[in-house]
C-alpha cells in the first residue's frame, strides 16, 4: 500500500536522537515525560468544536439541553501543562419543549464560558491516568478510537458572563483520541491520528452539563511555530 501524504515526519524522529535528547535532559534535571523516546511529541495546539445533549431531567434539571461551542487546548510538553479554554451556547432541546407551540423563547438560551489553566498532560503509558481506562464513553466509539492522550485539571465556567448558580471549580478531564492505519485493511482507507475531543466534569459543574462525556472534533492542531501539523489532518492510504 503507498500513501498519499507523506505525515508525521514531527513525530517519527528516529530513536537514537531522542534517546541522545532524553540523556541530555536528565544531565540537566531531565526532560518531561513526552518527549521520551517512547512518546513522540504531540502538537502544540489543538482547537475544534463541540456538540451534544445533556442527559434529560431530572438527571440535569431543566434538560436535555443542547451544546454547541468551540474549544481550543495548548500543551507545554517541557513541563507536562496544558491550558484549556471553551466558548458553549446551551438551550433546551427543541423536541423537550413543554410550549404548545414550541415557541423558541421557551427554550432557555444561556451561555457559557470555560477556562482551565492548572492542566496535566497524561501521555504516559506507565501513568495510572491513561485514555483506554479513562477516555471510552458508555456506549464507547463505533467504531473505536485506537489512540490518544489525556488532560486533567480544573475548570472555572460562567453563565451569561456571571458566576453560574452551580458555583465554581469543577474538576474536568479532557481527551483528544483518534485512529491510525488499519494493517488488516487491503484496500484503500483513511484515518486522522487525532480526530475526536470530549470533556466531562466533575461536581458541581455535572450537576448543569452532567457526568458523562461531552463529545466534539478536533478541527485543526499546529506543532511549534504555528505550523499545522497533519495529525489532525486526513490521511489516506491505497
Amino acid at each position: 500500500m503507498k500513501g498519499r501524504v507523506l505525515r508525521r515526519t514531527a513525530r517519527e524522529r528516529p530513536i537514537l536522537v531522542l534517546v541522545a535528547v532524553a540523556m541530555l535532559g536528565i544531565g540537566v534535571g531531565g526532560l518531561t515525560r513526552a518527549l521520551s523516546a517512547d512518546e513522540p511529541p504531540l502538537p502544540a495546539h489543538f482547537s475544534g468544536l463541540l456538540n451534544d445533549y445533556t442527559p434529560p431531567a431530572p438527571t440535569v434539571t431543566g434538560g436535555p439541553y443542547e451544546m454547541h461551542g468551540k474549544w481550543s487546548l495548548d500543551l507545554d510538553q517541557e513541563h507536562g501543562t496544558a491550558t484549556f479554554s471553551a466558548e458553549m451556547t446551551m438551550e433546551m432541546a427543541d423536541f423537550a419543549n413543554s410550549d404548545s407551540s414550541y415557541d423558541p423563547t421557551m427554550l432557555g438560551a444561556h451561555t457559557h464560558h470555560i477556562t482551565v489553566t492548572d492542566g496535566v498532560i497524561h501521555n504516559d503509558p506507565t501513568d495510572t491516568i491513561t485514555w483506554q481506562n479513562t477516555c471510552i464513553p458508555k456506549p464507547p466509539f463505533k467504531p473505536a478510537v485506537t489512540g490518544g492522550f489525556v488532560v486533567t485539571g480544573t475548570a472555572y465556567v460562567t453563565g451569561n458572563g456571571a458566576n453560574p448558580p452551580f458555583g465554581n471549580p469543577s474538576p474536568v478531564t479532557i481527551c483528544i483520541l483518534g485512529g491510525m492505519q488499519n494493517s488488516s485493511i487491503t484496500t484503500a482507507q483513511a484515518f486522522v491520528t487525532f480526530s475526536n475531543f470530549t470533556l466531562t466534569f466533575g461536581s458541581p459543574a455535572s450537576t448543569h452539563f452532567g457526568t458523562q462525556a461531552i463529545n466534539g472534533v478536533v478541527a485543526k492542531c499546529e506543532g511549534p511555530g504555528n505550523h499545522e501539523s497533519s495529525d489532525c489532518r486526513v490521511s489516506v492510504v491505497d
